[in-house]
């Protein structure tokens, strides 16, 4: 998809307009900005700004996968659904659990079967997923992992930052699927020139 081919709803620049009437956003650089505004935008909730733990390099060099068409795959339906005019790669229907393993985590290595290194991974669901994601050999793009919950998912979080690998992610048990799916989008919508959006 072309971002700027995108028609935005009057109701979505409005609300645009008064998150950054409450909150200061200049100082972040473009991606960073635009990953920011629009999680803060799916959950109504500015904290966000101060929660999200993100990185302008990692955020450039997956903004050029993507718009490459490097895959992305998600750990549930929920996030796929929140991701609007690209295809994603989930395979938890097919996933089943075994000693150990949760249906999530089985679902992330049938999906690395499927698509390899490369990917984006975007998790807005269950810890086990990202942990899983963590313990493959998967060379991501980027992973978005914002998976919500009291056991497990700030633990998963802090986890992925210890890697090092390329990530968005957040310090605190919140996230959840739309707010996964909305810094996925904000990538995908953001122009490939990298011009700060209007």
């Amino acid at each position: 998809m072309n971002p700027a081919t995108r028609v935005v709803h009057p109701i979505e620049q409005e609300s645009f307009r008064r998150l950054r009437a409450r909150l200061d956003t200049s100082h972040f650089p473009p991606l960073t900005r635009a990953v920011v505004e629009r999680v803060v935008h799916s959950a109504a909730d500015l904290d966000y700004a101060a929660d999200l733990v993100t990185d302008e390099n990692a955020l450039e060099s997956a903004h050029a996968a993507l718009h490459a068409g490097a895959p992305v795959v998600v750990d549930v339906e929920m996030v796929a659904a929140g991701i609007t005019r690209r295809e994603t790669v989930c395979r938890l229907q097919d996933a089943r659990p075994g000693p150990g393993l949760t249906r999530s985590a089985h679902a992330v290595r049938l999906a690395f079967e499927d698509v390899g290194p490369g990917a984006l991974w975007v998790v807005g669901c269950a810890p086990t997923a990202l942990e899983e994601l963590l313990a493959l050999d998967a060379d991501p793009a980027l992973v978005i992992g914002l998976p919500v919950g009291f056991v497990g998912a700030a633990e998963s979080k802090a986890a992925l930052r210890a890697t090092g690998l390329p990530a968005v992610s957040n310090v605190s048990e919140k996230g959840g699927s739309a707010v996964a799916a909305a810094a996925l989008n904000a990538l995908l919508y953001h122009p490939v020139s990298l011009e700060e959006t209007p």
